[in-house]
């Protein structure tokens, strides 16, 4: 069955405030249900949504083409996360350009385009307002969060923000930081983005202009490190894009692999936002719950009660296993309940994305075992 996606907006008034001192009023925040919420309201799942990504996360939009949802081969009728059961969540990340406010969008303070001027918003912010949404929804505890990917990271802090309110959580090729090489990458994407002649100090809309150089250029870095090297090497090696003479040229393309990342960079470039980019990473960036402990991971996750799932990917660099491990000593530190599973995957990063069958059917069970809660 074809499972129906329809976008919502919720609007609050309320301001919001953010880890930086600033604050939000007047903002929208994007969204998606699927399935039904039972009567005790107890079968809520909560997704959250890494870099790119957004409140979409399954189904399809009638009458378009390609319009599934981002992890639409983890969510839906008779899916590891089975709308049948659950009634599951999608919100898209204050600051994001997929419908919630944004940089893109007026400040009510000054009636003009934020840009630049949009505050800067961390992990914690974005759990912060998808509590409020799930205030004005009615619902009071979750049977579990999840995500991947920095999507993981926000259902890491879920736990440590609102532990009451969090009886699952779902943990997938995350980290509890980043790494000082993760935080580089991040760097010299900005810095493409922001060097680009078109970005006009964050102010590119009043141009009329938008900095897709910088954009190309950052995805491509980005994607780089989503793939994993024997990915890239099954699907390119070494094969030339005009067959098999070299042209002896520096500037054009030589090679199947850079023709993938300029055709990547090209379609990215179309459709996000310049100062989204820089947002998101920084937020990234900012993650660490151990810095308030002396950097302390497992007194930082004291806090939490949630029973956790932790997935990693064998050939995920970017978010290694070695990290996900982390989290899973320092919860057993504090004698939590934890299911741990390393994947044997070629896919790199984007491995949590994909249809793997061991990772599906390990999802599969623990969801099962979550359904069997509130259906005794």
């Amino acid at each position: 069955m074809t499972l129906i996606a329809e976008p919502k907006s919720m609007q609050f008034e309320q301001p919001l405030p953010l880890r930086s001192g600033a604050s939000v009023r007047g903002y929208d925040l994007a969204y998606e249900t699927y399935g039904t919420l039972n009567a005790d309201k107890s079968n809520a799942v909560l997704v959250c949504h890494a870099l790119n990504a957004s409140h979409h996360v399954a189904g399809v939009y009638p009458g378009q083409d390609n319009s599934e949802g981002w992890w639409d081969t983890m969510i839906g009728p008779g899916k590891p996360v089975d709308t049948d059961r659950f009634f599951v969540i999608g919100v898209n990340n204050l600051g994001s350009c997929f419908g919630s406010t944004g940089p893109m969008h007026r400040n009510p303070d000054t009636g003009k385009v934020y840009g630049a001027d949009f505050p800067v918003v961390t992990v914690e912010d974005w759990v912060d307002a998808q509590a409020r949404l799930l205030d004005r929804l009615g619902i009071a505890q979750l049977a579990a969060v999840m995500g991947g990917s920095l999507g993981g990271m926000q259902a890491l802090s879920w736990t440590l923000q609102y532990p009451d309110r969090v009886r699952h959580a779902a943990v997938i090729a995350s980290a509890p930081n980043l790494t000082a090489e993760n935080i580089a990458f991040n760097e010299v994407a900005r810095r493409a983005i922001v060097t680009d002649p078109d970005f006009h100090g964050g102010h590119f809309y009043e141009h009329g202009v938008v900095p897709q150089r910088g954009l190309r250029i950052a995805r491509m870095i980005g994607h780089i490190t989503y793939l994993s090297d024997d990915v890239m090497n099954e699907k390119f090696g070494r094969q030339l894009r005009s067959g098999l003479d070299i042209r002896y040229t520096t500037q054009d393309i030589e090679f199947q692999i850079e023709s993938y990342l300029r055709y990547q960079g090209d379609k990215f470039s179309e459709y996000f936002d310049a100062n989204t980019y820089l947002l998101i990473t920084r937020a990234l960036d900012y993650f660490d719950p151990a810095s308030r402990h002396d950097g302390n991971l497992s007194k930082a996750l004291a806090a939490a009660t949630a029973r956790f799932l932790l997935v990693s990917f064998t050939t995920d660099w970017r978010f290694s296993p070695k990290r996900s491990r982390e989290i899973v000593k320092a919860l057993l530190e504090n004698r939590r309940n934890c299911s741990y599973a390393e994947i044997d995957a070629p896919h790199g990063h984007d491995a949590f994305l994909l249809d793997d069958p061991r990772y599906m059917s390990v999802v599969r069970a623990w969801f099962d075992r979550i359904a069997a809660e509130f259906q005794a």
